[in-house]
């Protein structure tokens, strides 16, 4: 190569990374509006003037309380779950290889509605904090027992991830049908909901998300290593098992924590890495990053629509994010094939 095709690379290169900046810099952007809309949208319309005083000027009048009491702390877990959901199917689905993978797959949210479920009937998981502990439990359980039979392979751990979540959800549903009380716990925790959850105690989640987005920063070098298959990984010096068991260990707490604090709550861990793929053109850090951005975006809006689709009360947003999740996967079957699945 002449010196001149050098420099002409690197330019190209500066430009294309300048692209990425100005990229995530947009969409951090454009989280600040929508964050500041969430708070303002609701039964009690709040200019977003206001919302950003309640903020930065708190005065105690209705408005301000209502931003700073209730949808603020609503939005902050979204924000949570939704970064959480979204690096967790990045991660998951360059883990496995599969551009269909979703974080359903490892069996952690049946493992968390079966532990639930298991709660209820002991009669142990009544109140928020009892079904937080239990979901937990079981979440992290089910993705252990996955890991551990599917950790030869990806595509191993795929397939014992649907087998096990066929198995718990199958049980987990005799378990219900059978004790009407353990269904009237269970149905307000599985709906997949913003509404009243921020009144749980959420300190160690949110934290345990927090700790696992950083993990995730830091690991997808390695990741990026990993994406050119087993044998050149090694050849660069990344420890293959190491760098998978890390992943699935940031890939269980994600999920786990984001469905104890807010229920089941389908396809965002699919339809941000696909949104995201294109600008981060093939860069796992870069696919990390987006999707710590787009998936809270995503989860607001959602969260938005939930509020104002009824005008007698809220949707579940679970059932805003399936009815966006369903033509995504349509599409996303189409392009890559029902081979992969």
């Amino acid at each position: 190569m002449t010196v001149a095709g050098r420099a002409s690379g690197r330019a190209g290169d500066k430009r294309a990374a300048a692209g990425q900046i100005g990229l995530l810099v947009g969409g951090l952007v454009l989280l600040a509006v929508v964050t500041v809309l969430s708070m303002g949208i609701g039964a009690r319309p709040v200019p977003p003037s206001e919302v950003v005083r309640a903020l930065f000027d708190y005065q105690g009048t209705d408005d301000h309380v209502i931003v700073r009491d209730v949808r603020g702390p609503r939005s902050l877990l979204a924000i949570a779950v939704g970064a959480a959901l979204a690096v967790a199917g990045a991660l998951i689905q360059t883990l496995a290889r599969n551009p269909l993978a979703e974080p359903g797959i490892l069996g952690v949210t049946a493992g968390a509605g079966f532990a639930v479920t298991v709660g209820s009937a002991l009669g142990l998981a009544a109140g928020q904090t009892g079904q937080l502990g239990f979901a937990v439990i079981g979440s992290v359980l089910a993705a252990l027992l996955v890991a551990a039979v599917g950790r030869r392979s990806p595509l191993r751990l795929v397939l014992t991830g649907v087998a096990l979540t066929a198995v718990l959800s199958g049980v987990a549903l005799g378990l219900r049908l059978m004790l009407p009380d353990v269904f009237d716990t269970y149905r307000f925790w599985s709906v997949g909901s913003l509404a009243a959850r921020e009144q749980a105690s959420l300190a160690l989640p949110l934290t345990a998300i927090v700790v696992c987005l950083c993990g995730a920063l830091l690991l997808s070098r390695a990741l990026n290593a990993l994406t050119l298959g087993e044998s050149v990984a090694h050849t660069l010096g990344a420890g293959v098992g190491r760098v998978r068991a890390v992943a699935l260990v940031l890939i269980t707490v994600l999920c786990a924590a984001a469905t104890a604090v807010a229920g089941p709550i389908l396809f965002v861990g699919l339809i941000v890495p696909h949104l995201v793929r294109k600008p981060a053109a093939g860069s796992v850090p870069w696919l990390v990053l987006y999707t710590m951005v787009l998936g809270p975006v995503l989860m607001l809006v959602a969260d938005i629509g939930s509020r104002v689709l009824l005008p007698t009360g809220e949707v579940p947003v679970g059932i805003v994010t399936a009815f966006l999740g369903g033509p995504m996967l349509i599409w996303a079957v189409r392009r890559y094939g029902a081979g992969a699945l």
